[in-house]
């Protein structure tokens, strides 16, 4: 079977229409029942996130923190900055903090970034 690309869509419901943006996109294949033809797209990658401190209080990025040690993911990049109270107390939280348990690894990566790996949930 054929996978309907946005021009095929728009052929079968004349040429005066235009996607306004995807919700409009989305109504349209519902209701041309593309839902049940087209597979969903892959979901990202989970095991890995980002976390940026800057602009976030201390308070904030310990919150952070805890929210990922205590999900499923596996890895983290965490930015902290290259100066700052941030970077000063991070190497401490992973070390002498509730978290500890939680990090089987640590590392910086450069002057302001670390690599952290968490024990897999069980």
């Amino acid at each position: 079977m054929k996978q309907l690309n946005d021009s095929d869509i728009a052929n079968m419901i004349g040429e005066d229409f235009r996607f306004d943006d995807n919700e409009t996109k989305k109504q349209v294949r519902k209701s041309l029942h593309l839902s049940t033809r087209m597979p969903e797209p892959p979901r990202p990658d989970q095991s890995h996130i980002t976390l940026d401190f800057h602009q976030h209080t201390e308070q904030e990025a310990w919150e952070m923190l805890v929210q990922v040690a205590e999900s499923n993911i596996r890895s983290a990049t965490v930015i902290t900055g290259a100066s700052g109270i941030l970077k000063q107390k991070f190497p401490q939280w992973m070390r002498e903090s509730v978290l500890t348990p939680y990090i089987l690894s640590f590392e910086p990566i450069n002057n302001g970034s670390f690599a952290v790996k968490f024990h897999k949930k069980k």
